[in-house]
C-alpha cells in the first residue's frame, strides 16, 4: 500500500506515502491557497424540520464525528439569501471551544449551499483538496492551532491567525488518494458503530423484557438475598501501598475502573472483595445513586469507605443475575425514589436498601438469562475492541502520512 521514507534524505516527504508518489511536498502557509471566512449567525432555536441544511458549530463536536460529511442532519426557515452558503470541498472549523486542543476539528463539506451557521471559520480552498486538509488539520496541525487559539474559560479561534498556520501538500492526485484511503476507515469506524449500538440497544431490550419488575416470580427482599456491608472507613494515604481500597470513582459503567481506586497503610482480610460480589453507590448525586460494579474477577481490591458491599446469598439467587437486577431502569428508579435527597448529594441507608423487593426466578431460569447477556455482553466487547483498532489505525496514518 505504502512505502517507508523514514531513511530517505528527502525531508519533504511524509513516512508512510503510495509508491507511485514520489515528488516532494510543497510547504506554505494556510492563507495563501485559501480564502478564510466566517458563517454567518444561525440560532439553535432556529432550526426546524423543514427548509435548507445547515450546519451549526456545535454540531462538529457532536453529531459530524468524521473529517468528511456525508450527510447534513439540521434545518433552517430563516431566508437563505442572507446567510452564508458552502461551495463544495470548503472545510469549517470552529471559532470557539472549550478547549485549545479540541477547537482543532475541521470538517470537509463536500456540497454547495449548505447554510453555515455563525461561529463558524470557513477555508476555501482554491486548487486543493479538502478532505486532505480537513485530515491534516485535525492531525499534524492540531498543536499549531491549539497555539494560535486565544482565551481560558472558552477559547477562540481567529480566521486571520488560521492564515498563517504552516501546511504542507502534494499533488492534488495524492492528497485525494490519502483522503480516499482515510475516508474508508471512517466509514467502517461508523459502520462499526451502528453495530455497537444495535447491540446496546439489544441489551437493554433484554433487560427490558427478561428481568421486568412485573414477572410472576417470588419477591425477596434484597437483605434475604444477600449480605450487605459497609466499607472500610481508616484513613487513606496519598501513595502507593499492597492494599487497593475501593471509592466512588472505582464504579464505572458497572465494572470495577482498577485506575481510580484509593490506599491504605492495612486493612482486616474481612474487607478483601470477592468474585461475584457487587459494590453499591449509597452516598452519591441524584443522577449517579445506585450505580453498581460486579467483581467478575480478583482485582486484588478491598472494600473502601462510602461503597457498600453486597455478598448474594448464592443458594438463592446467583450474582451476576442479582447485578443485572439491580441495573434495570426500574431498580435505579426505585433507587432513586428511596433515596434522602440533599442539595449536593443523596443517600440510601443500608435498611431502605434491605427493604426493597426483587423478584427471583428458579436458578435454572437465572442461568439462561444470564448466559443470554453474557453472550451478547461478549459480542459487544469484541466489537468495542475491534473499533478500537480501527480507530487506532486512524491515528497512526493521520500521523505517518502527513508532514
Amino acid at each position: 500500500m505504502a512505502i517507508d521514507n523514514k531513511e530517505k534524505e528527502v525531508l519533504n516527504v511524509p513516512h508512510l506515502r503510495f509508491p507511485e508518489f514520489t515528488e516532494e511536498w510543497k510547504e506554505t502557509k494556510l492563507g495563501k491557497i485559501a480564502e478564510i471566512t466566517k458563517g454567518s449567525g444561525i440560532s439553535k432555536d432556529r432550526l426546524s424540520e423543514y427548509g435548507s441544511p445547515c450546519i451549526l458549530y456545535g454540531e462538529l463536536y457532536t453529531k459530524y464525528k468524521s473529517e468528511i460529511i456525508n450527510e447534513v442532519y439540521s434545518r433552517t426557515e430563516l431566508d437563505s439569501s442572507l446567510l452564508v452558503k458552502s461551495k463544495a470541498n470548503d472545510v469549517i472549523i470552529p471559532c470557539s471551544g472549550e478547549t485549545a486542543i479540541d477547537i482543532s476539528t475541521a470538517r470537509c463539506v463536500p456540497f454547495n449551499n449548505i447554510l453555515l451557521g455563525g461561529d463558524l471559520n470557513i477555508i476555501r480552498l482554491k486548487n486543493n483538496d479538502g478532505g486532505f486538509f480537513a485530515y491534516q488539520l485535525n492531525g499534524t496541525r492540531k498543536k499549531d492551532i491549539a497555539r494560535v487559539a486565544q482565551g481560558v474559560s472558552v477559547v477562540h479561534l481567529y480566521g486571520e491567525n488560521l492564515k498563517h498556520i504552516r501546511v504542507y501538500h502534494p499533488a492534488i492526485e495524492e492528497q485525494k488518494k490519502i483522503t480516499r484511503l482515510l475516508s474508508l476507515i471512517d466509514k467502517r469506524i461508523a459502520t462499526q458503530n451502528k453495530i455497537i449500538e444495535k447491540l446496546q440497544s439489544l441489551i437493554k431490550g433484554l433487560s427490558q423484557q427478561l428481568l421486568s419488575s412485573e414477572n410472576d416470580w417470588i419477591l425477596y427482599r434484597l437483605d434475604d438475598l444477600a449480605q450487605i456491608k459497609s466499607g472500610y472507613s481508616g484513613t487513606q494515604v496519598s501513595y502507593q501501598t499492597p492494599y487497593k481500597v475501593s471509592r466512588i470513582e472505582t464504579i464505572s459503567k458497572h465494572c470495577i475502573d482498577i485506575q481510580r481506586i484509593g490506599y491504605v497503610e492495612c486493612i482486616p482480610e474481612s474487607y478483601r472483595l470477592n468474585v461475584g460480589n457487587i459494590l453499591f453507590s449509597n452516598i452519591n448525586s441524584i443522577q449517579y445513586i445506585g450505580n453498581t460494579a460486579y467483581l467478575d474477577k480478583d482485582y486484588g481490591l478491598y472494600h473502601g469507605m462510602n461503597l457498600l458491599r453486597i455478598i448474594p446469598n448464592t443458594t438463592i439467587v446467583r450474582p451476576r443475575f442479582l447485578h443485572l437486577l439491580l441495573c434495570t431502569d426500574w431498580a435505579i428508579n426505585h433507587f432513586q425514589t428511596i433515596c434522602n435527597k440533599a442539595v449536593s448529594q443523596a443517600s440510601i441507608n443500608q435498611t431502605a436498601l434491605g427493604k426493597s423487593r426483587f423478584p427471583i426466578p428458579p436458578m435454572s431460569v437465572q442461568q439462561q438469562i444470564c448466559s443470554m447477556f453474557e453472550l451478547t455482553e461478549r459480542k459487544l466487547d469484541n466489537e468495542q475492541e475491534y473499533i478500537s483498532c480501527l480507530q487506532q489505525q486512524k491515528r497512526y496514518l493521520l500521523q505517518k502520512m502527513f508532514i
